[in-house]
């Protein structure tokens, strides 16, 4: 399995379908598990995939429309009911607080669980984890919605055969990291002669919005795109009247903003062919893509060297 992939756990829009659930997706990276727009039935969702609650280290909210929120209640239940040993941090529209709280306790049960509620209030840097940093920005839709953006440092790789070579071992390797220089024998080696640049990956995730600068400072670069493609071209009146973008945006998007992998997403029940939406979003974008169907898992892409 990769440690660094998205697992889809629905694809619909405003109201499920037989082959398509409400929202919700998982972005396992490394150590974290970020769950974005639990709609309904997420929880069931999750044991389809084979994905533990103990998996959830953050749940992140675009909106608060039902499709994005709705699973809530049963994924904050049972992170108590499993008794997740961990904190597990809250994202969500400050201005939805109230909502927020409605279904954090939506029922009656037993509150085990450690949850962290932190309400996004503009845009700029939501939390900074070893793994990277969650950035958000607001987008145009009828209630207040912010995308997501998670951005790894970029780094260094270590080369083995370079630092046996000059004599580097054991703790010296860490020293070495640290300072860029080490005295070896009467030598100076330098961070550059043993290891190259790695650069860090970059994931974006956008829900529902017209097209505006905050989704192409959310795709700028990215290594995946996860993004809502709500509507084929033929119904972009529609799309812009209630605050979605067409599998053609989702495309240009991609396309301006170099993105390796786009995901497209969050598909209106009124067309039953995911085929439509990905000849509609390759006619102008000629990079890897994904039409996301429920319970798939997408992978990384490996990092750019």
């Amino acid at each position: 399995m990769s440690a660094r992939e998205l697992v889809v756990l629905g694809t619909a829009s405003q109201a499920p379908t037989r082959h398509r659930n409400h929202n919700g997706y998982l972005l396992r990276w490394d150590a974290e598990g970020l769950l974005f727009d639990p709609g309904e039935g997420t929880q069931r969702q999750m044991l389809f995939a084979g994905v533990a609650s103990s998996a959830v280290t953050r749940i992140c909210l675009t909106h608060f429309h039902g499709d994005h929120c709705l699973g809530v209640p049963g994924v904050v239940q049972r992170l108590s009911l499993d008794r997740v040993a961990h904190p597990v941090h809250a994202h969500y529209p400050a201005s939805g607080a109230h909502w927020f709280a409605r279904l954090r306790y939506a029922t009656a049960y037993r509150e085990v669980a450690d949850l962290r509620e932190e309400p996004v209030k503009a845009d700029g840097p939501v939390a900074v984890m070893p793994a990277g940093v969650l950035e958000a920005r607001r987008l145009d839709h009828p209630v207040e919605a912010f995308g997501y953006r998670f951005v790894e440092p970029d780094g260094r790789r270590m080369l083995p055969g370079q630092l046996e070579r000059r004599g580097v071992r054991g703790p010296d390797v860490g020293r070495l990291q640290q300072a860029g220089r080490l005295d070896v024998d009467g030598r100076t080696v330098l961070l550059d002669e043993v290891s190259e640049a790695r650069p860090g990956q970059k994931f974006a995730f956008v829900m529902d919005t017209r097209l505006c600068d905050a989704v192409y400072a959310l795709a700028d670069g990215v290594d995946m795109l996860v993004i809502e493609s709500t509507f084929l071209a033929e119904d972009e009146a529609l799309a812009r009247e209630y605050g979605h973008l067409t599998a053609r945006q989702a495309a240009e998007v991609a396309a301006a903003c170099g993105v390796r992998r786009l995901v497209l997403t969050h598909f209106s029940q009124r067309y039953p062919e995911s085929e439509r939406f990905a000849e509609e979003a390759a006619a102008v974008y000629g990079g890897d893509m994904v039409v996301a169907a429920d319970l798939a898992r997408i992978p990384v892409p490996p990092r750019r060297r």
